[in-house]
């Protein structure tokens, strides 16, 4: 069976201040096109189709003609939801839509619940595991210890049990929605750390042929039956060194597999360029970035006269500009925004501590920290998934 593996499309995110609906529209066309040049068995889209909750109009029109064009090729199409979609919105009509070839999974108590697909070899069980947000999904599965580890687990445990029940010979693909231990993230997925951790580790999907990946936005192989296929398009200057792609899935009849990375049309390469205005400007080694959508972080001492306004001679396309003047350690100048660089709130709320009473929180008022984030963020989850 040859699927097609995709996931964070993100329909209706902009890149800045850039409109992506027509990017995210080619995408589109282009994975219809690769499913029918390659005779695809099966479209497998890992989560996060919309960017958030309630998307614009011009996203859902977008998300329907994609469904239309894949089901007018016949092509079974598997879908979960991710963390930046509302499931109930994104399941509404999954039942009928279900009768077209289009199977939307966002109901974490369906996790054992396969799409059943047939080849010459046999079925091939689609288990969709939408995005298990812990602290709204803890009581469906019974578990004692609220983390992304526990419900997955509890979730493939399922898997597994329904798998079991299956003819001899059953191939399996699950198509989850997390963070797992090995993979590189990027500056566009939205945080999910839970109790001080984000990533699961690989060894929960065991016992399955293909796991099909989605959230993180860069392309890699946690392993070989364990993928991401990462976004169609750049949502971030850190995914400025990705190449965008599609993961060509062949599984044999025995449930052994070959892989091969189909690329996905951008609009334009990204840029991140770094050093003082002059420099910049005058740089002829800086030429291939002038057709570029650019970030630029000058360096100059003191921050020149309409800096962006130079740039954009030169380099119409810049979308960032920073300002990181050079300057030794000490320097009493040095931002506070680059002492918080890479830190995550939970660090920087310990260090706040550390600075106002001259010691550091203990163990216990680290848990308390950690709690209070957890819950303001599962409390942000439900209210934008019910409003």
């Amino acid at each position: 069976m040859r699927l097609l593996h995709t996931s964070d499309w993100h329909l209706g995110r902009a890149f800045h201040r850039v409109n992506m609906l027509g990017a995210q529209a080619e995408f589109i066309g282009h994975l219809v096109s690769v499913a029918r040049e390659r005779e695809v068995d099966a479209v497998v889209v890992s989560g996060d189709v919309y960017d958030r909750a309630v998307p614009p109009l011009a996203a859902v029109e977008l998300f329907d003609d994609a469904l239309h064009r894949l089901a007018d090729l016949g092509v079974p199409t598997v879908m979960i939801s991710g963390n930046h979609d509302s499931a109930r919105r994104l399941g509404v009509g999954a039942g009928l839509i279900d009768r077209a070839g289009i199977h939307l999974r966002t109901d974490p108590s369906a996790a054992g619940t396969p799409v059943v697909l047939r080849d010459t070899f046999g079925d091939v069980a689609f288990y969709g595991l939408p995005y298990l947000e812990p602290a709204l999904v803890k009581d469906e599965f019974g578990v004692e210890k609220v983390g992304h580890e526990s419900v997955l687990a509890a979730a493939m445990d399922r898997v597994r049990a329904d798998l079991a029940t299956r003819a001899e010979g059953t191939r399996s693909v699950v198509l989850a929605h997390a963070f797992v231990t090995g993979g590189e993230a990027s500056d566009s997925e939205r945080d999910i750390t839970v109790g001080g951790v984000a990533a699961v580790p690989s060894g929960v999907f065991d016992g399955v042929d293909y796991v099909a990946l989605g959230h993180l936005h860069g392309c890699q192989t946690i392993t070989g039956r364990v993928r991401y296929s990462g976004s169609p398009l750049p949502y971030s200057f850190s995914e400025a060194d990705h190449r965008k792609s599609m993961w060509l899935i062949d599984l044999a009849g025995d449930g052994s597999l070959t892989a091969e990375r189909l690329d996905c049309p951008v609009p334009r390469p990204l840029a991140r360029i770094r050093g003082a205005l002059d420099d910049l400007l005058a740089d002829p080694g800086l030429a291939r970035h002038e057709d570029a959508w650019v970030e630029a972080t000058l360096t100059d001492a003191v921050r020149p006269a309409d800096p962006m306004a130079r740039l954009m001679e030169r380099f119409p396309h810049t979308l960032a500009l920073a300002f990181d003047p050079e300057r030794s350690p000490g320097d009493p100048d040095v931002t506070y925004a680059r002492r918080l660089a890479g830190r995550g709130d939970q660090e920087i709320a310990e260090d706040f501590v550390l600075h106002v009473r001259g010691a550091g929180a203990d163990e216990h008022e680290r848990g308390v920290l950690r709690e209070a984030f957890d819950a303001v963020r599962a409390d942000e989850t439900v209210r934008e998934v019910t409003r």
